[in-house]
């Protein structure tokens, strides 16, 4: 059995995770690039006890007050083995690999506003559920759940059913009709979407998470950094498809899964965007004077990252990157200030997106906007700000309103043409994992202000 752990029993942990990026947090801040190899990185033993404590600290410090925001009293969360609701994995203890059988937990709000975390499952969760039903058949585990909620009697019955968030459709039609069929016919009105509900839930950081979430997205930029260096990049040698397997490969050996397949492009003279709304970038040997960029994501403790970083490799006799490249990425992060900006408590994405592409067009590049919301998702629910093939107003989710203590991967790209490639166009693709705190988004380990530079 799990129990609850409080502050003190976490704090361990979480200082081992901090304890070897010490001497690199005023690097990661200034967006400079770091050369540490060393990763302070939890094994998945050690990683029970911290997630255990962020879950018990989310299900008590935030589901009460997202539940009455959202007026649902009773928010049913039911599950069948390796067809679990997304949102399933979010609120149980670890270990947890999959549903047992059919696992329902109901969570179920009370007068003086505090949350019932209950279980009517054949295999108890333990702490920080309650048991009410356990062993027995499965028609029996049905109707205790019934008898339950008729107990209960909660007014709207929060249920996983959504036409637009993935995350908050996971009520499968099968375990609805059960649902339907086991439920008294005077209760079947007071079923509705817990649309609302999960969205919230998934998108809103809590202090915990806020700690360690900086040092998720410092592991990733330091592997970029690691990739992105001589230790790993032979000129006339490595191909983008050899860098792009040691960053998987070196998550890997740090017990890191990628939630997508990182990848590797360059950018080179002749070889043209192609125009000005093109994305710049092919597979090939990296070679003296390429334009690197890469794109990775991984999560750890529950929380994903999500980052684009670029480099630069010198030729021949040089020593720095060229001023044009200089000038080119402190424009990107110009274009970061711009869109970063227009992030104000209540705005939906359009909104955002609308402001910032107005506060853009003046500038002296062309750019894209396609940033989204992240945290148990690599792409997660929220308000959408663009995206990468609609620079335009996105319907439904971009209509989602911006709530404080969320989090982004800021995303999106200029062009701008290169002096020193007889003006032909440089595409800066950059992307950083940041929180909006409320009043200003706050990068979470700093961003790229300065090449990586591979000689």
């Amino acid at each position: 059995m799990i129990r609850p752990i409080g502050l003190l029993a976490v704090l361990p942990a979480v200082l081992l995770v901090h304890s070897t990026f010490a001497a690199d947090t005023d690097a990661f801040k200034q967006g400079r690039v770091i050369e540490s190899a060393d990763r302070a990185v939890l094994s998945s033993r050690e990683r029970v006890e911290p997630e255990n404590a962020m879950l018990t600290d989310r299900l008590e410090s935030l589901l009460p007050g997202l539940m009455e925001d959202t007026g649902i009293d009773m928010w049913l969360v039911l599950n069948r083995e390796y067809a679990e609701d997304p949102v399933y994995f979010t609120l149980v203890p670890q270990p947890s690999f999959a549903a047992r059988r059919t696992t329902m937990l109901v969570f179920d709000r009370q007068d003086d506003g505090s949350v019932d975390r209950l279980t009517v499952n054949r295999y108890p969760l333990g702490d920080p559920y309650e048991s009410v039903w356990e062993g027995g058949s499965l028609d029996e585990q049905w109707k205790a759940l019934a008898e339950l909620i008729v107990e209960r009697d909660p007014e709207r019955i929060g249920i996983n059913v959504s036409e637009h968030w993935p995350e908050a459709d996971g009520l499968t039609h099968g375990l609805h009709e059960k649902l339907v069929a086991a439920l008294p016919d005077d209760i079947h009105d007071r079923l509705v979407p817990a649309e609302e509900l999960v969205v919230r839930w998934l998108e809103t950081r809590s202090e915990r998470e806020l700690a360690v979430y900086p040092h998720a997205v410092s592991i990733a930029r330091g592997v970029i950094a690691e990739a992105f260096s001589a230790r790993v990049i032979t000129p006339g040698v490595t191909h983008t498809d050899d860098v792009a397997w040691f960053i998987r490969q070196r998550f890997e050996e740090l017990g890191l899964e990628p939630w997508f397949m990182p990848y590797v492009n360059i950018q080179r003279p002749g070889e043209d965007c192609g125009g000005d709304d093109s994305f710049c970038g092919i597979s090939g040997t990296i070679q003296p004077g390429d334009v690197l960029h890469t794109d990775v994501g991984i999560c750890y403790l529950k929380l994903c990252t999500d980052t684009q970083e670029m480099a630069y490799v010198l030729e021949a006799g040089e020593n720095e990157v060229p001023q044009g490249l200089v000038d080119a990425l402190a424009e990107g992060n110009r274009w970061q200030d711009l869109l970063t900006e227009e992030f104000v408590t209540g705005r939906t994405g359009n909104e955002i997106l609308a402001a910032a592409q107005s506060s853009m067009v003046d500038a002296p590049w062309s750019f894209n906007i396609y940033t989204h919301p992240i945290g148990f998702f690599g792409h997660g629910p929220g308000p959408t700000v663009g995206m990468w093939d609609l620079p335009a107003e996105v319907t439904n989710t971009g209509d989602w309103p911006l709530h404080e203590n969320t989090a982004y991967a800021i995303e999106g790209s200029i062009m701008t043409p290169l002096p020193e490639w007889d003006d032909q166009l440089v595409n800066i693709k950059l992307e950083q994992t940041a929180v909006f705190d409320g009043e200003r988004v706050i990068y979470l380990a700093g961003r790229q202000t300065e090449w990586h530079r591979v000689q």
